[in-house]
């Protein structure tokens, strides 16, 4: 379980998250959509401390994050980014390196699994996401969409219990957008937890079991897909999805 509880953050006096809750149970693919700047990058990256926040928990299995700073807090972090892997917009490849040494350096250097184990494990993710045939390559001959596959390989040889999604596909031409999703998809069916912030309507239809709508630092809306996409409660729902192309009954 990931359990957010009451998250505020603010910037200076501005509150960028006004009080966030939800959950993501095992086996869940939860997204966040809503119009830019109402915070779902921001509370993506709570949950890895990549942002602090001022008051409310972060809940990842056992492991509490709280908002003050301390000891406590860098121990619950660490096993945090253990459990939990992270697939940015921009890929953040080693660019010297081959896209094998890509996905072997972290199981190696932090999980301390040995080096044959790692290279094994990550030939066979590789294969999983379309890319056995790159693992020599160099991440600069390769397109952005082989290179998010490649980054969400390395993810995955963490062995996550969940994957934060920030957009992964924004920085991406249409044919590699479908590829990425196809790869989320598989994933998705396999029961891999998820939290996704992503623009990508067609994934949030029909590979989301939950979906968030982000406004002004709160959640506006929540429901299955089917709910939020069909028949939405909100007058600010309706306008995103109106503006996103999206008709609703």
């Amino acid at each position: 379980m990931i359990e957010l509880s009451n998250i505020v953050k603010c910037y200076q006096q501005h509150e960028v998250l006004r009080g966030v809750s939800l959950t993501v149970g095992d086996g869940e693919v939860c997204v966040l959509l809503g119009p830019s700047g109402g915070g779902k990058s921001t509370l993506l990256r709570t949950i890895n401390g990549l942002e602090s926040f001022d008051s409310g928990s972060i809940r990842v299995g056992d492991v509490v994050l709280n908002a003050a700073a301390g000891p406590e807090r860098d121990a619950a972090l660490l096993q945090i980014r253990k459990r939990v892997g992270m697939v940015f917009q921009q890929f953040n490849l080693f660019p010297h390196r081959s896209v094998l040494q890509n996905i072997t350096e972290a199981p190696v250097h932090v999980l301390r699994q040995p080096r044959d184990v790692a290279v094994q494990n990550a030939r066979r993710i590789l294969a999983r996401v379309g890319m056995a045939d790159k693992e020599n390559a160099r991440p600069g001959s390769l397109s952005g969409g082989q290179q998010q596959r490649v980054a969400i390989a390395r993810t995955l040889a963490m062995n996550p219990e969940a994957i934060l999604f920030d957009e992964p596909t924004s920085a991406l031409d249409p044919r590699t957008t479908a590829e990425v999703i196809g790869v989320m998809s598989d994933l998705a069916a396999s029961g891999q937890r998820m939290i996704v912030v992503t623009h990508a309507m067609s994934f949030a239809r029909t590979v989301a079991h939950k979906v968030h709508i982000l406004h002004a630092g709160r959640i506006a809306e929540s429901g299955p897909p089917e709910q939020i996409f069909g028949n939405p409660q909100e007058s600010i729902t309706r306008e995103f999805l109106s503006e996103a192309g999206e008709r609703h009954s």
